[in-house]
Protein backbone atom coordinates (compact mmCIF):
# COMPACT_ATOMS: atom_id res chain seq x y z
CA UNK A 1 0.00 0.00 0.00
CA UNK A 2 1.02 3.33 -0.62
CA UNK A 3 1.81 5.20 2.88
CA UNK A 4 0.12 8.32 3.56
CA UNK A 5 0.23 10.82 5.98
CA UNK A 6 -1.77 10.66 8.78
CA UNK A 7 -4.90 12.28 8.93
CA UNK A 8 -5.22 12.19 4.89
CA UNK A 9 -7.84 10.76 3.06
CA UNK A 10 -8.05 6.82 3.62
CA UNK A 11 -4.91 5.43 1.08
CA UNK A 12 -5.51 4.82 -2.37
CA UNK A 13 -2.94 3.66 -4.79
CA UNK A 14 -2.23 6.30 -7.19
CA UNK A 15 -0.85 5.13 -11.00
CA UNK A 16 2.81 5.96 -9.88
CA UNK A 17 3.89 3.73 -6.67
CA UNK A 18 6.39 4.92 -4.21
CA UNK A 19 9.95 3.89 -5.44
CA UNK A 20 11.12 0.94 -3.20
CA UNK A 21 14.60 0.96 -4.96
CA UNK A 22 15.60 4.16 -2.79
CA UNK A 23 16.21 2.06 0.33
CA UNK A 24 13.89 4.95 2.27
CA UNK A 25 11.26 4.16 4.81
CA UNK A 26 7.70 3.02 4.25
CA UNK A 27 6.96 5.90 6.91
CA UNK A 28 7.52 9.19 6.60
CA UNK A 29 9.40 11.24 8.81
CA UNK A 30 8.32 14.46 9.84
CA UNK A 31 11.59 16.57 9.24
CA UNK A 32 14.93 15.22 7.63
CA UNK A 33 18.24 16.45 7.96
CA UNK A 34 19.00 17.85 5.21
CA UNK A 35 19.53 21.23 2.79
CA UNK A 36 16.97 23.16 1.13
CA UNK A 37 18.09 22.40 -2.40
CA UNK A 38 19.45 25.02 -4.48
CA UNK A 39 21.71 27.05 -2.91
CA UNK A 40 25.20 27.29 -4.47
CA UNK A 41 28.02 26.79 -2.11
CA UNK A 42 31.45 25.16 -1.68
CA UNK A 43 32.42 23.11 1.25
CA UNK A 44 35.22 20.97 0.31
CA UNK A 45 36.48 20.04 3.86
CA UNK A 46 34.06 16.61 3.56
CA UNK A 47 35.83 15.36 0.91
CA UNK A 48 39.38 15.44 2.25
CA UNK A 49 41.16 12.44 2.66
CA UNK A 50 42.00 11.45 6.36
CA UNK A 51 45.56 12.77 7.20
CA UNK A 52 45.77 11.53 10.19
CA UNK A 53 46.24 7.67 9.98
CA UNK A 54 49.99 8.57 9.71
CA UNK A 55 50.54 9.89 13.34
CA UNK A 56 49.52 12.93 15.15
CA UNK A 57 52.06 15.70 14.09
CA UNK A 58 53.20 13.81 10.87
CA UNK A 59 52.45 17.90 9.07
CA UNK A 60 54.51 19.03 11.29
CA UNK A 61 58.34 19.33 11.01
CA UNK A 62 61.15 18.09 12.74
CA UNK A 63 62.70 20.44 15.23
CA UNK A 64 64.27 23.24 12.58
CA UNK A 65 67.72 24.52 13.32
CA UNK A 66 68.46 27.09 15.86
CA UNK A 67 68.85 29.72 13.00
CA UNK A 68 65.45 28.93 11.25
CA UNK A 69 62.53 31.96 11.80
CA UNK A 70 59.77 30.31 12.81
CA UNK A 71 56.57 30.99 11.59
CA UNK A 72 54.13 33.75 13.17
CA UNK A 73 51.16 31.77 15.15
CA UNK A 74 49.21 34.39 15.55
CA UNK A 75 49.25 35.89 11.63
CA UNK A 76 48.19 32.05 10.49
CA UNK A 77 45.66 31.76 12.92
CA UNK A 78 44.27 34.93 11.48
CA UNK A 79 44.26 33.19 8.12
CA UNK A 80 42.54 30.44 9.28
CA UNK A 81 39.94 31.95 10.95
CA UNK A 82 38.75 33.88 7.84
CA UNK A 83 38.89 30.46 5.64
CA UNK A 84 36.82 29.09 8.35
CA UNK A 85 34.28 32.08 8.29
CA UNK A 86 34.04 31.81 4.23
CA UNK A 87 33.51 27.79 4.47
CA UNK A 88 30.66 28.67 7.25
CA UNK A 89 29.04 31.34 4.86
CA UNK A 90 29.26 28.39 2.13
CA UNK A 91 27.46 26.05 4.28
CA UNK A 92 23.62 26.89 3.29
CA UNK A 93 23.37 24.12 0.57
CA UNK A 94 24.21 21.27 2.87
CA UNK A 95 22.04 19.35 4.90
CA UNK A 96 21.40 20.86 8.95
CA UNK A 97 23.44 17.75 10.56
CA UNK A 98 26.00 17.69 7.13
CA UNK A 99 26.38 21.48 7.73
CA UNK A 100 27.06 20.76 11.76
CA UNK A 101 29.77 18.00 10.83
CA UNK A 102 31.46 20.21 8.22
CA UNK A 103 31.51 23.06 10.79
CA UNK A 104 32.87 20.58 13.87
CA UNK A 105 35.22 19.70 11.54
CA UNK A 106 36.71 22.36 9.95
CA UNK A 107 36.77 23.99 13.84
CA UNK A 108 38.88 21.00 14.62
CA UNK A 109 41.11 21.76 11.77
CA UNK A 110 41.82 24.89 12.01
CA UNK A 111 42.41 24.23 15.80
CA UNK A 112 44.66 21.65 14.79
CA UNK A 113 46.37 23.86 12.25
CA UNK A 114 46.76 26.55 15.07
CA UNK A 115 48.58 24.21 17.05
CA UNK A 116 50.82 23.06 14.58
CA UNK A 117 52.05 26.16 14.28
CA UNK A 118 53.09 26.97 17.60
CA UNK A 119 54.24 23.72 18.15
CA UNK A 120 56.76 24.09 15.38
CA UNK A 121 57.55 27.64 16.84
CA UNK A 122 58.34 25.83 19.82
CA UNK A 123 60.27 23.00 18.52
CA UNK A 124 62.50 26.30 16.12
CA UNK A 125 62.70 28.45 19.72
CA UNK A 126 63.72 24.95 21.82
CA UNK A 127 66.54 24.09 18.93
CA UNK A 128 67.62 27.84 19.36
CA UNK A 129 67.59 27.30 23.27
CA UNK A 130 69.39 24.03 23.22
CA UNK A 131 71.87 26.25 20.91
CA UNK A 132 72.24 28.83 22.87
CA UNK A 133 72.63 25.85 26.25
CA UNK A 134 75.43 24.24 24.17
CA UNK A 135 77.22 27.51 24.15
CA UNK A 136 76.61 28.68 27.94
CA UNK A 137 78.07 25.31 28.72
CA UNK A 138 81.39 25.76 26.40
CA UNK A 139 81.94 29.22 27.91
CA UNK A 140 81.37 27.30 31.50
CA UNK A 141 83.19 25.03 30.95
CA UNK A 142 86.41 27.59 29.16
CA UNK A 143 85.67 29.23 32.35
CA UNK A 144 85.98 26.98 35.16
CA UNK A 145 88.80 25.37 32.98
CA UNK A 146 91.04 29.00 33.62
CA UNK A 147 89.65 29.44 37.42
CA UNK A 148 91.31 25.78 38.01
CA UNK A 149 94.39 26.95 35.89
CA UNK A 150 94.17 29.95 38.25
CA UNK A 151 94.08 28.32 41.24
CA UNK A 152 96.64 26.02 40.20
CA UNK A 153 99.05 29.15 39.26
CA UNK A 154 98.20 30.81 43.08
CA UNK A 155 98.76 27.09 44.75
CA UNK A 156 102.15 26.68 43.26
CA UNK A 157 102.90 30.63 43.81
CA UNK A 158 101.69 29.71 47.47
CA UNK A 159 104.44 26.94 47.71
CA UNK A 160 107.33 29.24 45.82
CA UNK A 161 106.71 31.76 48.38
CA UNK A 162 106.68 29.47 51.03
CA UNK A 163 110.26 28.45 49.76
CA UNK A 164 111.79 31.92 49.10
CA UNK A 165 110.71 32.72 52.70
CA UNK A 166 112.30 29.32 54.01
CA UNK A 167 115.47 30.47 51.85
CA UNK A 168 114.97 34.33 52.90
CA UNK A 169 114.87 33.30 56.61
CA UNK A 170 118.11 31.21 56.88
CA UNK A 171 119.59 34.23 55.22
CA UNK A 172 118.25 36.34 57.78
CA UNK A 173 119.10 34.54 60.25
CA UNK A 174 122.53 33.72 59.60
CA UNK A 175 122.89 37.58 59.04
CA UNK A 176 121.68 38.20 62.34
CA UNK A 177 124.19 36.08 63.81
CA UNK A 178 127.31 37.59 61.29
CA UNK A 179 126.03 41.59 61.12
CA UNK A 180 127.92 43.20 64.27
CA UNK A 181 131.17 45.20 63.82
CA UNK A 182 133.41 43.45 65.62
CA UNK A 183 133.87 40.55 62.77
CA UNK A 184 136.36 42.55 60.87
CA UNK A 185 138.70 42.85 64.07
CA UNK A 186 138.13 40.00 65.58
CA UNK A 187 139.72 38.44 62.10
CA UNK A 188 142.87 40.63 62.26
CA UNK A 189 143.37 40.21 65.95
CA UNK A 190 143.85 36.81 65.18
CA UNK A 191 146.87 37.41 63.88
CA UNK A 192 145.92 36.50 60.30
CA UNK A 193 147.58 37.13 57.42
CA UNK A 194 147.10 40.06 55.22
CA UNK A 195 144.97 37.74 52.30
CA UNK A 196 143.09 35.58 55.33
CA UNK A 197 141.41 38.89 56.34
CA UNK A 198 140.56 39.92 53.20
CA UNK A 199 139.30 36.51 52.42
CA UNK A 200 136.88 36.52 55.04
CA UNK A 201 135.49 40.22 54.34
CA UNK A 202 134.56 38.65 50.76
CA UNK A 203 132.74 35.63 52.91
CA UNK A 204 130.66 38.40 54.71
CA UNK A 205 130.12 40.27 51.60
CA UNK A 206 128.70 37.25 50.11
CA UNK A 207 126.59 36.55 52.87
CA UNK A 208 124.86 39.97 53.01
CA UNK A 209 124.24 39.31 48.93
CA UNK A 210 122.68 35.94 49.38
CA UNK A 211 120.06 37.81 52.10
CA UNK A 212 119.52 40.67 49.40
CA UNK A 213 118.97 38.26 46.97
CA UNK A 214 116.78 36.11 49.06
CA UNK A 215 114.64 39.33 49.86
CA UNK A 216 114.17 40.62 46.38
CA UNK A 217 113.10 36.98 45.05
CA UNK A 218 110.61 36.60 47.77
CA UNK A 219 108.93 40.12 47.30
CA UNK A 220 109.23 38.95 43.63
CA UNK A 221 107.13 36.42 44.03
CA UNK A 222 104.97 37.71 46.46
CA UNK A 223 103.83 40.14 44.03
CA UNK A 224 103.20 37.38 41.32
CA UNK A 225 101.20 35.78 43.69
CA UNK A 226 99.00 38.58 44.55
CA UNK A 227 98.36 39.49 40.27
CA UNK A 228 97.68 35.35 40.51
CA UNK A 229 94.91 35.45 42.93
CA UNK A 230 93.43 38.79 40.72
CA UNK A 231 93.28 36.32 38.14
CA UNK A 232 91.42 34.05 40.13
CA UNK A 233 88.95 36.12 41.26
CA UNK A 234 88.33 37.71 37.59
CA UNK A 235 87.87 33.63 36.77
CA UNK A 236 85.55 33.07 39.39
CA UNK A 237 83.38 36.18 38.15
CA UNK A 238 83.63 34.71 34.74
CA UNK A 239 82.79 31.18 35.93
CA UNK A 240 79.88 32.86 37.62
CA UNK A 241 78.43 34.18 35.33
CA UNK A 242 78.63 31.55 32.83
CA UNK A 243 76.90 28.98 35.90
CA UNK A 244 74.00 32.23 35.46
CA UNK A 245 73.93 31.81 31.94
CA UNK A 246 73.72 28.35 31.51
CA UNK A 247 71.01 27.87 34.40
CA UNK A 248 69.13 30.25 32.54
CA UNK A 249 69.28 28.17 29.13
CA UNK A 250 68.40 25.25 31.22
CA UNK A 251 65.84 26.61 32.68
CA UNK A 252 64.61 27.83 29.05
CA UNK A 253 64.93 24.58 27.52
CA UNK A 254 63.14 23.04 30.00
CA UNK A 255 60.30 25.44 29.95
CA UNK A 256 60.26 24.80 25.89
CA UNK A 257 59.86 20.99 26.40
CA UNK A 258 57.07 21.27 28.45
CA UNK A 259 55.36 23.48 26.56
CA UNK A 260 56.17 21.37 22.63
CA UNK A 261 55.17 18.46 24.97
CA UNK A 262 51.91 20.27 25.97
CA UNK A 263 51.34 21.63 22.39
CA UNK A 264 51.87 17.60 21.47
CA UNK A 265 49.52 16.72 23.87
CA UNK A 266 46.79 19.17 22.85
CA UNK A 267 47.10 18.75 18.91
CA UNK A 268 46.69 14.67 19.79
CA UNK A 269 43.59 15.31 21.60
CA UNK A 270 42.41 17.70 18.53
CA UNK A 271 43.29 15.10 16.16
CA UNK A 272 41.13 13.01 18.13
CA UNK A 273 38.37 15.23 17.85
CA UNK A 274 39.02 16.01 14.29
CA UNK A 275 39.21 12.54 13.54
CA UNK A 276 35.75 11.93 14.96
CA UNK A 277 33.75 15.09 13.19
CA UNK A 278 35.84 13.77 9.77
CA UNK A 279 33.93 10.52 10.37
CA UNK A 280 30.46 12.43 10.94
CA UNK A 281 30.81 14.67 8.08
CA UNK A 282 32.36 11.59 5.98
CA UNK A 283 29.05 9.07 6.67
CA UNK A 284 26.64 12.70 6.29
CA UNK A 285 28.63 12.85 3.11
CA UNK A 286 27.64 9.48 1.99
CA UNK A 287 24.33 9.93 3.21
CA UNK A 288 23.87 13.01 1.00
CA UNK A 289 25.16 10.69 -1.79
CA UNK A 290 22.86 8.24 -1.23
CA UNK A 291 19.94 10.68 -1.27
CA UNK A 292 21.01 12.68 -4.19
CA UNK A 293 21.42 9.48 -6.48
CA UNK A 294 17.98 8.28 -4.68
CA UNK A 295 16.31 11.60 -5.96
CA UNK A 296 17.90 10.98 -9.32
CA UNK A 297 16.45 7.49 -9.32
CA UNK A 298 13.09 9.04 -8.47
CA UNK A 299 12.98 11.75 -11.09
CA UNK A 300 13.99 9.32 -13.98
CA UNK A 301 11.55 6.71 -13.16
CA UNK A 302 8.70 9.33 -12.60
CA UNK A 303 9.72 10.89 -16.31
CA UNK A 304 9.96 7.75 -18.11
CA UNK A 305 5.87 6.88 -16.99
CA UNK A 306 4.91 10.89 -17.58
CA UNK A 307 6.66 10.50 -20.81
CA UNK A 308 4.41 7.49 -21.53
CA UNK A 309 1.20 8.93 -20.42
CA UNK A 310 2.03 12.25 -21.86
CA UNK A 311 2.65 10.58 -25.15
CA UNK A 312 -0.93 9.11 -24.46
CA UNK A 313 -2.97 11.89 -23.43
CA UNK A 314 -1.42 14.07 -26.47
CA UNK A 315 -2.84 10.81 -28.71
CA UNK A 316 -6.26 10.72 -26.87
CA UNK A 317 -6.46 14.88 -27.36
CA UNK A 318 -5.67 14.58 -31.18
CA UNK A 319 -8.16 11.47 -31.32
CA UNK A 320 -10.59 14.10 -29.53
CA UNK A 321 -9.78 16.72 -31.53
CA UNK A 322 -10.24 15.40 -34.82
CA UNK A 323 -13.47 14.01 -33.75
CA UNK A 324 -14.92 17.16 -32.49
CA UNK A 325 -13.50 19.11 -35.72
CA UNK A 326 -15.64 16.45 -38.15
CA UNK A 327 -18.63 17.20 -35.45
CA UNK A 328 -18.04 20.69 -36.18
CA UNK A 329 -18.03 20.54 -39.49
CA UNK A 330 -21.08 18.34 -40.11
CA UNK A 331 -22.92 20.70 -37.70
CA UNK A 332 -21.53 23.70 -39.92
CA UNK A 333 -22.73 22.00 -43.06
CA UNK A 334 -26.04 21.64 -41.53
CA UNK A 335 -26.49 25.40 -40.09
CA UNK A 336 -24.55 26.61 -43.24
CA UNK A 337 -22.00 28.38 -41.51
CA UNK A 338 -18.24 28.42 -41.14
CA UNK A 339 -17.00 25.83 -38.52
CA UNK A 340 -15.70 26.93 -35.57
CA UNK A 341 -11.55 26.71 -34.20
CA UNK A 342 -11.32 23.57 -32.06
CA UNK A 343 -9.28 23.98 -29.04
CA UNK A 344 -5.87 21.64 -29.12
CA UNK A 345 -7.26 19.41 -25.68
CA UNK A 346 -11.19 19.78 -26.40
CA UNK A 347 -13.01 18.83 -22.78
CA UNK A 348 -9.51 18.52 -21.23
CA UNK A 349 -6.77 21.04 -19.47
CA UNK A 350 -7.04 24.91 -19.27
CA UNK A 351 -7.17 27.22 -22.33
CA UNK A 352 -5.81 30.13 -21.20
CA UNK A 353 -2.14 28.68 -21.71
CA UNK A 354 -1.13 29.01 -17.81
CA UNK A 355 -0.71 28.03 -14.19
CA UNK A 356 -1.42 29.71 -11.35
CA UNK A 357 1.02 30.36 -8.53
CA UNK A 358 0.47 27.52 -6.15
CA UNK A 359 0.97 29.36 -2.78
CA UNK A 360 0.80 33.23 -2.39
CA UNK A 361 4.35 34.01 -1.27
CA UNK A 362 7.87 34.03 -2.79
CA UNK A 363 10.52 32.51 -4.13
CA UNK A 364 13.36 30.83 -1.64
CA UNK A 365 15.16 28.70 -4.11
CA UNK A 366 14.84 29.09 -7.79
CA UNK A 367 14.85 26.34 -10.95
CA UNK A 368 18.37 25.61 -12.19
CA UNK A 369 21.75 23.56 -11.84
CA UNK A 370 23.43 23.97 -8.53
CA UNK A 371 26.87 22.98 -7.28
CA UNK A 372 26.87 20.27 -4.93
CA UNK A 373 29.16 21.59 -2.36
CA UNK A 374 29.99 17.91 -0.76
CA UNK A 375 29.52 15.47 -3.64
CA UNK A 376 31.62 18.51 -6.16
CA UNK A 377 29.32 18.54 -9.23
CA UNK A 378 26.76 20.04 -10.81
CA UNK A 379 23.14 18.83 -10.21
CA UNK A 380 19.97 20.34 -10.90
CA UNK A 381 17.53 21.63 -8.87
CA UNK A 382 14.75 20.17 -10.89
CA UNK A 383 11.63 22.59 -9.20
CA UNK A 384 11.04 26.47 -7.64
CA UNK A 385 10.69 26.75 -3.68
CA UNK A 386 8.55 28.84 -2.33
CA UNK A 387 8.02 29.67 1.52
CA UNK A 388 5.40 28.32 2.85
CA UNK A 389 4.93 28.04 7.12
CA UNK A 390 3.74 24.33 8.16
CA UNK A 391 0.08 24.25 7.66
CA UNK A 392 0.03 26.53 4.74
CA UNK A 393 -2.88 25.50 2.13
CA UNK A 394 -1.49 24.26 -1.13
CA UNK A 395 -4.03 25.36 -4.35
CA UNK A 396 -4.12 23.15 -7.78
CA UNK A 397 -2.26 25.43 -9.84
CA UNK A 398 -4.69 24.59 -12.97
CA UNK A 399 -7.95 22.71 -13.56
CA UNK A 400 -6.71 19.04 -13.69
CA UNK A 401 -6.89 15.62 -12.09
CA UNK A 402 -5.28 14.34 -8.89
CA UNK A 403 -3.07 11.01 -10.84
CA UNK A 404 -0.67 9.97 -8.05
CA UNK A 405 0.24 10.47 -4.42
CA UNK A 406 2.80 8.94 -2.03
CA UNK A 407 5.45 9.34 -0.05
CA UNK A 408 9.29 9.61 -1.18
CA UNK A 409 12.17 9.70 1.16
CA UNK A 410 13.85 12.54 -0.69
CA UNK A 411 10.78 14.65 -1.78
CA UNK A 412 8.37 14.03 1.24
CA UNK A 413 4.60 13.71 0.54
CA UNK A 414 4.07 14.51 -3.25
CA UNK A 415 1.00 14.67 -5.09
CA UNK A 416 0.70 15.27 -8.49
CA UNK A 417 -2.51 16.60 -11.12
CA UNK A 418 -2.25 15.76 -14.91
CA UNK A 419 -3.64 19.01 -16.43
CA UNK A 420 -3.64 17.55 -19.69
CA UNK A 421 -2.95 19.01 -23.13
CA UNK A 422 -1.85 23.29 -22.42
CA UNK A 423 -0.83 24.77 -25.54
CA UNK A 424 -0.30 21.66 -27.40
CA UNK A 425 2.21 20.04 -24.06
CA UNK A 426 1.03 17.70 -21.81
CA UNK A 427 1.38 19.45 -18.47
CA UNK A 428 1.59 17.90 -14.92
CA UNK A 429 2.44 19.27 -11.79
CA UNK A 430 4.04 17.87 -8.66
CA UNK A 431 3.77 19.31 -5.17
CA UNK A 432 6.38 17.87 -2.47
CA UNK A 433 6.88 18.47 1.05
CA UNK A 434 3.55 18.47 2.24
CA UNK A 435 2.34 17.31 5.82
CA UNK A 436 -0.97 16.29 4.50
CA UNK A 437 -3.53 15.83 1.46
CA UNK A 438 -6.65 16.84 1.48
CA UNK A 439 -7.29 16.13 -2.68
CA UNK A 440 -7.64 12.34 -3.43
CA UNK A 441 -6.28 10.30 -6.37
CA UNK A 442 -9.12 9.85 -9.28
CA UNK A 443 -10.41 13.87 -7.85
CA UNK A 444 -10.92 16.28 -10.20
CA UNK A 445 -9.81 19.69 -8.89
CA UNK A 446 -10.20 23.11 -9.97
CA UNK A 447 -7.58 26.05 -10.49
CA UNK A 448 -7.24 27.70 -7.14
CA UNK A 449 -8.82 24.80 -5.18
CA UNK A 450 -6.63 23.55 -1.84
CA UNK A 451 -5.57 20.08 -2.51
CA UNK A 452 -2.86 20.10 0.57
CA UNK A 453 -0.87 21.72 2.76
CA UNK A 454 2.67 22.35 2.90
CA UNK A 455 5.15 20.81 5.31
CA UNK A 456 8.50 19.99 5.67
CA UNK A 457 8.38 15.65 4.99
CA UNK A 458 11.68 14.15 3.36
CA UNK A 459 14.51 15.46 2.62
CA UNK A 460 13.84 19.06 3.68
CA UNK A 461 15.61 21.60 6.21
CA UNK A 462 12.53 23.50 7.02
CA UNK A 463 8.93 23.96 5.79
CA UNK A 464 8.73 25.29 2.12
CA UNK A 465 7.00 23.72 -1.05
CA UNK A 466 9.06 22.34 -3.76
CA UNK A 467 6.58 22.77 -6.73
CA UNK A 468 8.12 21.28 -10.18
CA UNK A 469 6.66 21.28 -13.71
CA UNK A 470 6.73 18.35 -16.24
CA UNK A 471 5.89 19.08 -19.87
CA UNK A 472 5.85 16.33 -22.31
CA UNK A 473 7.32 13.97 -19.03
CA UNK A 474 9.88 15.98 -18.38
CA UNK A 475 10.53 18.34 -15.67
CA UNK A 476 11.02 22.23 -16.82
CA UNK A 477 11.63 25.62 -14.80
CA UNK A 478 7.73 26.00 -13.72
CA UNK A 479 8.20 30.10 -13.99
CA UNK A 480 8.02 29.16 -17.79
CA UNK A 481 4.08 28.34 -17.29
CA UNK A 482 3.11 30.35 -14.03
Amino acid sequence: MVPHFPGANPPERGSIKRDDSTGTSAAPYPRSRTRPPGRQTVVAACCLVLSLSAGVLAAVPSAPSAEAKPPDPAAKKKQLDAQLGQQKADLDDASDQLGKSVAAYNQAVVKYQAVQVRYAAAQGQLAAAKAADAVAAGKLAAAEAALRVAVSDVEAGEKLIAEKRSVAGRAVRSAYQQQNGLVGLTIALRGAAPADIATGMQVQRNVFGIQSNAITNLNNAQAQLASKRVKVAAAEKDAEGARAEAAATVKRVTELTEQVAADRAEAAAIAKVKLTAFKAAEKEKNTELAQYNSLLRERNRVEQLLIARAKAEKAAAARRKAAAEKAERAKARKENRPPRKIPDNPGGGDSDGGLSYPVSSYITSPYGMRFHPVLHYWKLHDGTDFRAPCGTPIRAAADGKVTDKYYNGGYGNRLFVSHGVIDGSSITTVYNHLSRYKAHVGERVKKGEIIGYAGTTGYSTGCHLHFMVYQDGRVVNPMKWL
